[in-house]
């Protein structure tokens, strides 16, 4: 995945805009000739799902809260939120928690070659709003407590085997995860205001019952090199955040995306993409909405996110539009879906199955606002390669 130079971005779905880290100018640029239109076009006029498209994708319903998913007998759950794919032979897997307290956990809906339905289980329960989470490498979900002295629990995506709760990984208010299998290593989101971004190494590599929590230490600006330090006590007795002098703060850490020696996550209080480089130990911004310039920030509100095999970022909205938008690896920033009439609800969990074709989301309360009226949809159509 290429890495952006955010030294200059065109920013779709204003008149004229620019955005970037320390190394934006500030500068505004010329509108695109169709404002609104990213690398895939327009939005469409909405569907029979109220999702507005581009032209040449199409959205189905996968699972409505309180209702069994189609072709199977189980009910699916509360308030969907965070997501992920796994390959199931020649057919794949979505896995999805529930952001309810107390009760949360997680589901999974099982779907053959073609995209059929063909199952749909319990992978998690007992737990308590189950927000975000991540995919492992050796593929199990990583489901994560949004709630002060959070644990993370790791669950087994064919509902084959128990959860388990990694202590270890750090009790604090978890938004997501996100593995790097280069460095052995997984990050961490923390969703409060003053929250910290963490790493947890495992003792073994596959093994996460035992390890070192880290919090990053690095100055108050948007750029530059980070260190990391131990965080003595991972029991969270005295809040992780708190714990090393010098821990860099995040207002509302939310989603969490590693690919190509950058993670990339999203800080909800303050409308930020950050990109962390872990071969050069670097942080810096690769979206602000506040540095939007000359027209309307096309992203707002940021959540989970998640990439295409393009280099493409995918980041959803909890508010805003309700959409999920695109950040190009050039730094077009546009609109990539909006669902209509379901302003009281956000989108969460974008996932794309194994082959790249299908993209898995959630509008986690629905028409209704409520978490009663959750929705999980499949967008199909020519995402780019």
């Amino acid at each position: 995945m290429k890495r952006r130079t955010l030294l200059r971005a065109a920013v779709i779905g204003g008149s004229s805009a620019a955005f970037g880290g320390t190394l934006w100018r500030g500068a505004a640029y010329a509108a695109p000739a169709q404002p609104g239109a990213g690398p895939y076009g327009a939005l469409g006029s909405p569907d029979a799902n109220r999702v507005r498209l581009p032209a040449g994708f199409t959205s189905r319903v996968i699972a409505r809260s309180r209702q069994t998913v189609a072709g199977t007998s189980y009910t699916w759950h509360d308030a969907p939120d965070g997501g992920a794919c796994y390959a199931d032979g020649s057919g794949w897997i979505y896995v999805s928690n529930s952001e309810i307290n107390p009760s949360g956990g997680a589901s999974a809906v099982r779907f053959s070659s073609t995209g059929t339905v063909t199952g749909a289980y319990r992978v998690l329960s007992g737990t308590r709003q189950n927000c975000a989470g991540g995919k492992t490498p050796w593929n199990t979900w990583l489901s994560c407590e949004e709630v002060d002295r959070g644990y993370v629990y790791e669950t087994d995506p064919w509902g084959v085997k128990a959860a388990v709760r990694r202590d270890a990984m750090g009790r604090f208010k978890h938004e997501a995860a996100a593995a790097d299998p280069v460095r052995r290593t997984l990050y961490l989101t923390e969703d409060v205001t003053d929250g910290c971004f963490y790493r947890f190494t495992p003792a073994t590599w596959g093994d996460l019952s035992s390890g070192r929590l880290e919090v990053m230490v690095a100055g108050s600006g948007t750029s530059g090199s980070v260190t990391w330090a131990t965080v003595p006590d991972p029991t969270g007795a005295t809040a992780t955040r708190n714990q090393v002098a010098g821990a860099k703060r995040f207002n509302g850490g939310e989603g969490c995306y590693y690919a190509n020696d950058t993670c990339w996550f999203t800080t909800k209080g303050d409308n930020r993409v950050w990109q962390y480089d872990a071969a050069a130990q670097t942080i810096e911004l690769a979206y602000d909405d506040s540095l939007v310039t000359g027209g309307t920030a096309p992203l707002t509100g940021v959540d989970n996110v998640t990439g295409a095999a393009s280099g493409d970022l995918f980041v959803a909205e909890d508010g805003g539009n309700m959409e999920i938008c695109v950040i190009t690896p050039d730094d077009v920033v546009a609109p990539f879906l909006r669902i209509d009439g379901q302003s009281g609800s956000e989108i969460t969990g974008p996932a794309f199955s194994p082959d790249g074709t299908r993209l898995y989301f959630s509008s986690q309360r629905g028409t209704s606002g409520s978490s009663s009226g959750g929705i999980t949809y499949e967008v199909t159509g020519p995402f780019r390669g």
